[in-house]
């Protein structure tokens, strides 16, 4: 696959909005233009009260153990985990396709705490991370399907960063928007961004509507979502 530019850091306008957003209403907006296949299975909040992150993708990926290939070497190899995190511009979201395989933490404190140095803004991916206590007190946001004590050459080989991958049944490319809360990470290709930007405000909007008048008694038919009267008192504030 030929390199393909990617595109621009996040403005913090974008930001700013991204993170009102809950990846609920991006994925609603993003179904309603035909996505489905947008949120990563697996990769959920490691430690309460993480904050709402949105960011260019930064994608890792590692593949099956090879005996070969599996020793402390590795570590210190120009194809490293080390090396890859040297590069991730901050502002960036790490995005690493672990095979879901949860017996090796593909990650642990030390590293962690050197992507929280260089900016990046939350670390998410389909296997586990190790060294949990430091991984917490590194302040990086992460969302994994939980920890393991072995590191990941113990199950896994790392290959490469920055080239499509399949984080927890998604394909994830290399600078892809990816939005990530209590609920999880979406992934919003670029070419539909700007739908998100301009209809997920709205769907918010809508949606705190439909629910103060849930809380008021209002049955749920004609409602939920809004048949053409209530569309029409929504737009007139009612």
């Amino acid at each position: 696959m030929e390199n393909v530019p990617i595109p621009a850091t996040l403005s913090p306008a974008i930001v700013q909005t991204l993170c009102q957003l809950t990846t609920a209403t991006i994925s609603t907006v993003l179904f309603k233009k035909g996505l489905r296949n947008v949120w990563l299975r697996g990769a959920m909040p490691l430690m309460a009260g993480q904050p709402r992150v949105a960011g260019r993708a930064f994608t890792m990926r590692f593949i099956p153990m090879r005996e070969d290939l599996a020793n402390p070497q590795a570590w210190s190899s120009p194809r490293s985990t080390r090396v890859a995190i040297e590069q991730m511009p901050a502002g960036c979201v790490a995005v690493v396709d672990a095979m879901g395989v949860t017996d090796a933490g593909i990650l642990g404190d030390i590293l962690c705490a050197r992507m929280r140095y260089r900016g990046v803004l939350g670390l998410v991916t389909d296997g586990v991370v190790r060294d949990i206590s430091g991984v917490r007190s590194s302040g990086l946001p992460v969302w994994a399907r939980g920890t393991a004590a072995p590191a990941a050459v113990a199950s896994l080989t790392f290959v490469n960063w920055q080239e499509p991958v399949a984080c927890g049944g998604v394909a994830v490319f290399p600078g892809d928007v990816v939005v990530v809360d209590e609920d999880g990470a979406i992934v919003i290709p670029d070419a539909y961004l700007d739908e998100v930007l301009s209809a997920g405000p709205e769907q918010e909007k809508l949606e705190a509507w439909v629910l103060s008048k849930v809380e008021a008694g209002e049955a749920l038919p004609g409602l939920y979502p809004p048949n053409e009267a209530n569309q029409a008192r929504y737009k007139n504030g009612e």
